[in-house]
Protein backbone atom coordinates (compact mmCIF):
# COMPACT_ATOMS: atom_id res chain seq x y z
CA UNK A 1 0.00 0.00 0.00
CA UNK A 2 1.29 3.67 -1.43
CA UNK A 3 2.31 5.49 2.31
CA UNK A 4 1.20 9.56 1.72
CA UNK A 5 3.89 11.49 3.95
CA UNK A 6 2.24 14.81 5.55
CA UNK A 7 5.33 17.23 6.19
CA UNK A 8 4.22 20.48 8.04
CA UNK A 9 2.30 17.97 10.16
CA UNK A 10 4.82 15.29 10.53
CA UNK A 11 2.29 12.13 9.83
CA UNK A 12 2.38 9.04 7.87
CA UNK A 13 -0.47 7.13 6.48
CA UNK A 14 -0.97 4.03 4.39
CA UNK A 15 -3.88 4.29 1.31
CA UNK A 16 -4.93 1.92 -1.15
CA UNK A 17 -3.46 2.05 -4.48
CA UNK A 18 -5.78 4.87 -6.38
CA UNK A 19 -7.23 6.55 -3.36
CA UNK A 20 -8.16 10.17 -3.33
CA UNK A 21 -5.76 12.62 -1.01
CA UNK A 22 -8.46 14.84 0.42
CA UNK A 23 -10.41 11.83 1.29
CA UNK A 24 -7.39 9.73 3.02
CA UNK A 25 -6.45 13.37 4.47
CA UNK A 26 -9.38 13.34 6.16
CA UNK A 27 -9.65 10.53 7.03
CA UNK A 28 -6.22 11.01 8.83
CA UNK A 29 -7.00 14.22 10.00
CA UNK A 30 -5.01 16.15 8.39
CA UNK A 31 -6.22 20.23 8.50
CA UNK A 32 -5.84 20.86 4.86
CA UNK A 33 -8.07 23.51 4.83
CA UNK A 34 -7.01 26.82 6.03
CA UNK A 35 -9.36 29.44 7.77
CA UNK A 36 -12.68 30.15 6.69
CA UNK A 37 -11.91 27.18 4.03
CA UNK A 38 -12.10 24.82 6.96
CA UNK A 39 -15.97 25.51 7.08
CA UNK A 40 -16.53 27.01 3.91
CA UNK A 41 -15.56 24.80 0.96
CA UNK A 42 -16.45 22.93 -2.79
CA UNK A 43 -16.66 19.72 -0.42
CA UNK A 44 -13.72 18.18 -3.29
CA UNK A 45 -15.53 19.60 -6.61
CA UNK A 46 -11.75 21.56 -7.38
CA UNK A 47 -13.65 24.78 -7.43
CA UNK A 48 -12.22 26.62 -4.19
CA UNK A 49 -8.74 25.53 -4.94
CA UNK A 50 -8.33 25.78 -1.14
CA UNK A 51 -7.05 21.82 -0.51
CA UNK A 52 -3.97 23.07 -2.84
CA UNK A 53 -0.87 20.91 -1.65
CA UNK A 54 2.56 20.78 -2.65
CA UNK A 55 3.65 17.36 -3.83
CA UNK A 56 7.48 17.22 -2.54
CA UNK A 57 8.47 14.27 -3.62
CA UNK A 58 7.06 11.18 -5.87
CA UNK A 59 4.92 13.17 -8.21
CA UNK A 60 5.57 10.54 -10.70
CA UNK A 61 3.43 8.46 -8.23
CA UNK A 62 -0.07 10.62 -8.82
CA UNK A 63 -2.60 11.24 -11.17
CA UNK A 64 -1.57 13.62 -14.07
CA UNK A 65 -3.32 16.79 -13.73
CA UNK A 66 -6.85 16.55 -15.96
CA UNK A 67 -8.38 19.73 -18.00
CA UNK A 68 -10.19 20.41 -15.32
CA UNK A 69 -7.44 20.90 -12.49
CA UNK A 70 -5.24 22.97 -14.81
CA UNK A 71 -8.22 25.24 -15.74
CA UNK A 72 -9.16 25.68 -12.40
CA UNK A 73 -5.71 27.61 -11.55
CA UNK A 74 -5.69 29.84 -14.29
CA UNK A 75 -9.24 30.79 -13.37
CA UNK A 76 -9.62 34.74 -14.29
CA UNK A 77 -12.13 35.23 -11.55
CA UNK A 78 -9.72 33.31 -8.91
CA UNK A 79 -6.41 35.11 -8.81
CA UNK A 80 -5.33 32.88 -5.60
CA UNK A 81 -4.98 29.91 -7.69
CA UNK A 82 -2.81 31.62 -10.74
CA UNK A 83 -0.78 33.02 -7.68
CA UNK A 84 -0.73 30.50 -5.93
CA UNK A 85 0.89 28.16 -8.52
CA UNK A 86 3.61 30.29 -9.77
CA UNK A 87 6.75 28.96 -10.07
CA UNK A 88 5.53 24.84 -8.80
CA UNK A 89 3.15 24.76 -12.21
CA UNK A 90 4.46 20.21 -11.96
CA UNK A 91 4.04 20.33 -8.08
CA UNK A 92 1.35 22.14 -7.05
CA UNK A 93 -1.83 20.17 -7.36
CA UNK A 94 -5.61 20.18 -5.67
CA UNK A 95 -5.99 17.20 -3.45
CA UNK A 96 -9.77 16.78 -4.05
CA UNK A 97 -8.45 15.75 -7.80
CA UNK A 98 -5.19 13.55 -7.28
CA UNK A 99 -5.28 10.06 -6.92
CA UNK A 100 -2.40 8.59 -5.23
CA UNK A 101 -0.45 5.66 -6.87
CA UNK A 102 2.34 4.89 -4.90
CA UNK A 103 4.60 7.00 -2.14
CA UNK A 104 4.76 10.42 -1.79
CA UNK A 105 5.55 12.98 0.42
CA UNK A 106 3.15 16.69 0.39
CA UNK A 107 3.07 20.07 2.33
CA UNK A 108 -0.19 21.19 3.35
CA UNK A 109 -1.26 24.81 3.02
CA UNK A 110 1.66 25.73 0.87
CA UNK A 111 2.24 29.51 0.64
CA UNK A 112 0.88 32.20 -2.03
CA UNK A 113 3.33 34.11 -4.15
CA UNK A 114 1.80 37.17 -3.43
CA UNK A 115 4.14 39.25 -5.04
CA UNK A 116 4.65 37.01 -8.59
CA UNK A 117 8.45 37.17 -8.29
CA UNK A 118 8.75 33.92 -10.63
CA UNK A 119 6.39 35.31 -12.69
CA UNK A 120 7.46 39.28 -12.99
CA UNK A 121 11.15 38.50 -13.31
Amino acid sequence: MPTVTFVNEKKSVEVPAGANLRSEAIKAGVQLYPFPHNYLNCMGFGACLSCRVMVKKGLENCSSQGIYEKASFLNPLNPLGFFARLGNEKNMRLACQMQVNGDIEVQTQPAVNWHGENYWS
